[in-house]
């Protein structure tokens, strides 16, 4: 698949770093020459020139390119490329937006009309992120398939849980309710075979049965926290869409420095208590009796304020805490310390973008990007290699494991006997660069 990448920002980069790793043929574009020289190392082709060119455009073979995705920091570029991409050829074109309006009273309608076939927008998507995790509050992440017909829980395990110290061929009697897909240690994302040990530290990736949720909830010594006030450090556009989407649902209070942002967050969420000052203020943090809240999140724009913001709510005692990381290099970081959940918008784009990659029918693939590894769902087409043999039998990499499937609408987790079949809608995780490889049994 040829896929065009306008715009070598944090976005951008990280989309074309990712995808080059899966084989695909990539070509990134932007104005500055300096962030292109950086990715010299990469499997991709990049092109110095106005994103709102059409002779740039034709000189990187718009007329053959699948997926096109603008991601510049202007969102009025981004969608006059992708208008300019279509008419001249491009097969898909993907929008990165900033402004929520432009996704209001049917907008998505007219951009389709003038070339743009998908907008992004990723505060909506880490907004909705977090609402989940405040409704999920023991886990790191929660990922559905077919309405809830199989579940990804990824939990941090700590030293009270039943599995620390046990190798998964111990699990044998309980794989009729979860498979362990996956296991994030350290820095590094593991794809466990059955010799491969839990230990304190670890989070644990499980695929399983809406049912049975509760029973690994006991087995990783979980409790769930009915979350009912939260405190938001920074009125960013995320808190924004947080405050909306949840509207009602919480007794909620942002703290914001900026005096024009507290009186636009008065204006815009009057549901919301708007705090003016420095939420980095401890003093403050106690006038404002942190102590009583359920849920502290962190939105700021520096990851490291927004970490260390997490790590003092929980020494107030606050069970419940989301910081939004968007500095990549930070991630495994966070993830290792004690702050809870932690939101990337991008990794959160490109796990949008991916369900592009994955099927022409969006409907029938998602797909969530960790940071260094992939969950998806493919769709199993006639005559395809995975249909041959049971899956012990089908030699599959280290880098990748089958954990579950959707058939006839029904969710069932995999084990060495399954046999897959046409039509089934197959839970995948893989590392990062390997997914490419696991297509291949699906075609």
């Amino acid at each position: 698949m040829k896929i065009v990448i306008v715009g070598a920002g944090e976005v951008g980069t990280h989309l074309a770093k990712t995808l080059s790793k899966e084989n695909q043929d990539i070509v990134l574009i932007d104005e500055d020459e300096a962030k292109l020289n950086s990715l010299d190392s990469y499997n991709l082709m990049t092109y110095c020139g106005s994103i709102n060119s059409f002779k740039v455009l034709k000189a990187i073979g718009i007329e053959t390119t699948d997926l096109f995705i603008a991601v510049t920091p202007d969102e009025s570029r981004n969608v006059t490329a992708c208008a300019m991409a279509k008419s001249r050829g491009a097969k898909y074109t993907v929008a990165r937006i900033d402004f929520f309006d432009m996704l209001y009273d049917n907008g998505a309608q007219f951009f389709k009309s003038i070339g743009v076939d998908e907008l992004i927008y990723p505060e909506l998507l880490a907004a909705r992120e977090i609402k989940t995790a405040l409704k999920r509050t023991w886990v790191r992440h929660w990922f559905e398939l077919s309405n809830g017909q199989l579940i990804v829980l990824g939990v941090k395990i700590r030293d009270n849980a039943e599995i620390v110290g046990k190798q998964l061929r111990d699990f044998f009697s309980l794989s009729s309710f979860f498979h362990v897909s996956a296991i994030k240690r350290y820095q590094e994302t593991i794809i466990p075979r059955g010799d491969d040990y839990i230990i304190e530290g670890d989070i644990v990736y499980f695929a399983t049965k809406m049912e049975y949720v509760d029973k690994i909830r006991e087995l990783c010594g979980k409790q769930e926290i009915n979350v009912k006030r939260v405190m938001i450090m920074g009125g960013s556009r995320i808190a924004i869409q947080l405050a909306k989407i949840t509207k009602n649902n919480y007794h909620m209070k942002i703290i914001e420095s900026d005096p024009e942002k507290c009186n636009l967050l008065a204006q815009r969420l009057p549901y919301a208590h708007i705090v003016r000052g420095d939420a980095r203020d401890i003093e403050l943090l106690k006038e404002e009796d942190i102590q009583d809240y359920d849920a502290f999140i962190t939105l700021t724009e520096s990851s490291e304020a927004n970490i260390l913001g997490c790590l003092t709510a929980k020494e107030f005692g606050v069970p419940k805490t989301i910081a939004e990381v968007e500095a990549i290099q930070f991630i495994n970081e966070a993830e290792n310390l004690n702050i809870g959940t932690v939101v990337n918008k991008k990794l959160l784009s490109s796990s949008k973008i991916f369900q592009l990659l994955l099927d022409s029918d969006q409907n029938n693939s998602k797909c969530l990007a960790l940071s260094d590894a992939e969950v998806a769902e493919i769709v199993v087409k006639e005559k395809s290699k995975i249909t041959r043999a049971a899956v012990k039998d089908l030699h599959l990499s280290r880098e990748m494991t089958i954990a579950g499937l959707i058939r006839d609408g029904k969710g069932m987790l995999v084990n060495g006997n399954t046999q897959i079949q046409a039509g089934d809608h197959v839970l995948i995780f893989c590392l990062n660069g390997a997914l490419h490889k696991m297509e291949k049994l699906f075609n």
